[in-house]
């Protein structure tokens, strides 16, 4: 659900309070390789086939209808849905071996987008309501950003609580009156913090005491002021304004919405947002993949390459890890209606920065693209990964209501071989 700047005020003061609590005793580690994180998030379902692992060796009904160019990966293939990312495929590496069970898109995007297989007990939290709950406030930007908006629950914060859920910023970011919802400054800002203050600190204060610490209770007038502060400074505004950037950025990135909105994640990386995430839709083809796949694509191919040598040429890659996902992968033969249809048996996502080696493939698919066949990787391990890179303790537990201890990732391993130089 969006967050408007009413609840995000009083999201952002429970979640100081929950940061006073559990931030004691929590050392995060100072050598971490990452300091913020990029997520494209292409949902539908992402035909592997199509994109990063085509087999041009193979019959026309696992091949598809589509070609191949040559990367800078090593003179590795990728199919022509992406040339421009064959030019910085140098820059990033490739997992071809991505695997899970869940052939359901909320399913799958449940299990991709929080490390854990779907539960009928217990939602859990997404990978950014996680990094937000450990990692908290930097620069005076909230730590974890939806562009434009989260769009599905399994980007929300299961059982941690609206505190540490997604900044939406609503709307179209490649419109040319494009501004962040509920982020204007108000005319009179004395008199609208007074307003707030008034209508919110009683309740405020029953909910920090709902949370059993005194301390925060009377406290909540600096919670009030430092929420305010998250959405209301000159950083924060700066950061989200995209008019700020130069027209032949703005064409680099591609001036539609994926484009626009990662050109916004770059922006707020920069300014000290932990983690943004990139929501877009429209890959699940049924039907005429090879007629309706290119177009959508072509925005992603742009868009992902623009993001990568931006970051790479500023210097702030070697900091900020990317990641492009998707919920599961098509089946490795074209269906009677021309299209694909779900597989999430073998599947790609590409990462790059924040530690990452630049021009590896890790892990294959068999001949047909139909199983991993080297060194399959489950969410959970992308998941371990993520959090290493960033300092968190994947060994932690989290408490969910009740007191309940629960893995802040579940048998994940961190992919130590696609880290390093």
């Amino acid at each position: 659900m969006p967050v408007s700047r009413r609840a995000f005020l009083g999201h952002s003061m429970l979640g100081f309070a929950g940061a006073l609590r559990v931030g004691k005793g929590v050392a995060l580690r100072a050598d971490a390789p990452a300091q913020a994180v990029i997520q494209i998030h292409l949902g539908g379902g992402l035909s592997h086939l199509d994109t990063f692992d085509p087999k041009p060796e193979a019959p026309v009904e696992v091949r598809g209808g589509l070609n191949t160019v040559v990367s800078k990966l090593g003179g590795e293939l990728l199919s022509e849905t992406l040339r421009r990312t064959a030019d910085i495929a140098d820059k990033i590496t490739l997992i071809r071996s991505m695997t899970h069970t869940e052939a359901d898109h909320d399913r799958g995007t449940h299990t991709m987008l929080t490390g854990f297989q779907p539960s009928p007990a217990i939602l859990y939290p997404s990978v950014g309501a996680v990094v937000a709950h450990e990692l908290g406030v930097r620069n005076d930007l909230p730590p974890y950003i939806c562009v434009p908006n989260a769009g599905t629950q399994f980007l929300g914060t299961g059982y941690l609580g609206a505190a540490h859920g997604p900044f939406s910023v609503g709307g179209n970011p490649a419109q040319d009156r494009f501004r962040v919802r509920d982020l204007a400054a108000p005319q009179n800002v004395d008199e609208a913090r007074r307003a707030h203050r008034r209508q919110m600190l009683a309740d405020l204060d029953a909910d920090f005491a709902a949370l059993g610490d005194a301390d925060a209770v009377h406290a909540s007038e600096a919670f009030y002021q430092q929420a305010w502060a998250l959405i209301d400074s000159a950083n924060a505004r700066a950061a989200f304004d995209l008019a700020a950037e130069p027209d032949a950025m703005k064409e680099r990135y591609g001036r539609r919405g994926l484009g626009m909105s990662c050109l916004l994640a770059r922006r707020l990386v920069q300014a000290g947002t932990r983690i943004v995430v990139v929501n877009t839709a429209g890959f699940d083809h049924h039907q005429q993949i090879a007629r309706d796949l290119p177009p959508r694509m072509a925005d992603v191919d742009q868009a992902f390459a623009a993001l990568i040598a931006d970051l790479d040429a500023s210097g702030l890659l070697a900091t900020t890890m990317v990641l492009l996902t998707t919920e599961f992968g098509r089946t490795p033969r074209i269906n009677g209606d021309a299209g694909r249809d779900h597989w999430p048996r073998v599947f790609s996502v590409a990462l790059a920065g924040g530690g990452v080696k630049r021009g590896h493939v890790h892990g294959s698919s068999n001949a047909t693209g139909a199983e991993p066949e080297a060194d399959p990787v489950h969410p959970a391990d992308l998941t371990a990964t993520v959090f290493n890179q960033l300092g968190i303790d994947c060994a932690k537990k989290l408490l969910a209501p009740g007191g309940r201890p629960i893995d802040v990732v579940r048998d994940g391993r961190v992919l130590r071989e696609v880290l390093g130089a």
